[in-house]
């Protein structure tokens, strides 16, 4: 399995989801590369901003079509109460890095699932993600 981290803005944009009473888009299923990593487990804040910056490391590596507004990421990941800097050590790295690949699993599905849930008219927080 190949992790490849993204830099954006000094910091390491891997994650997508939103406030801390949001739900997640979609989970690593059992066998992730998390649980294969033996990642220990996380607060939920820390977790729900390791998704956020695996779904936004996801749409911009892997949805031709879409890209994550950092801006509104740094904002989520402030409501959460995790500094963007966070992202950068290597345990929420790998975490995060968890979700992207569990998002490509099936690209054509999360693509479509980050627009209903983080697009322009989003039920999670809605303008995470734009059209390029």
């Amino acid at each position: 399995m190949t992790l490849s981290p993204i830099r954006l803005g000094g910091f390491l944009a891997i994650a997508l989801l939103g406030p801390a009473s949001a739900q997640p888009v979609a989970p690593p299923a059992e066998g992730s590369a998390a649980q294969q990593l033996d990642l220990p487990k996380l607060d939920p804040k820390r977790n729900n901003a390791v998704r956020l910056a695996g779904l936004v490391g996801f749409v911009n590596e892997s949805c031709p079509d879409l890209k994550p507004d950092y801006e509104r990421f740094k904002q989520v990941l402030s409501r959460l109460g995790v500094d963007p800097a966070d992202l950068e050590g290597n345990e929420l790295r790998l975490h995060a890095m968890s979700y992207i690949e569990a998002y490509r699993k099936d690209v054509p599905a999360n693509c479509a699932r980050a627009v209903q849930n983080f697009g322009e008219a989003g039920t999670t927080v809605p303008g995470l993600i734009g059209k390029r």
